[in-house]
């Protein structure tokens, strides 16, 4: 019975892995806390996490680098807005899934329909949002 139930595990991560598995995901994220949870679910995924880049300095370096397929990108980055960096993201048609711990989210009209994460998040909502990041 165990071989059915660790087979049966296996055909459910089969399900959640087949498009992020190997994804390069950037985390522009400055929580001590938040960036390496986002890191290990990301792992828990099949992705790689590239990050997390606790300030908007450092993201903007990985984005000009330009070496992953989709970013999950916190609104707030110590004090700052990060919607440049939307801006950015965009300009190189990298899709991104947006964060925010608060309430309030206050986004521009242009980033209304991108996919959004409520923190704290857990695997199935971060899995959701780029998976649904990257269809669009």
């Amino acid at each position: 019975m165990s071989s059915h139930d660790s087979s049966t595990d296996a055909g459910a991560q089969a399900t959640v892995r087949p498009l992020l598995k190997g994804r390069r995901v950037l985390i522009v994220e400055d929580s001590p806390v938040v960036g390496p949870m986002t890191a290990d679910l990301l792992h828990e995924l099949g992705c790689i996490a590239v990050g997390p880049a606790p300030t908007l300095a450092v993201a903007r370096e990985l984005i000009d680098a330009g070496v992953f397929d989709v970013a999950v990108v916190d609104v707030h980055i110590r004090g700052e807005r990060a919607f440049p960096l939307c801006d950015a993201l965009e300009a190189r048609h990298i899709p991104f899934v947006l964060t925010s711990g608060y309430a309030d989210w206050h986004v521009p009209d242009r980033w209304a329909r991108r996919p959004r994460l409520q923190k704290p998040y857990r695997l199935e909502g971060l899995r959701d949002a780029i998976r649904t990041a990257l269809a669009a």
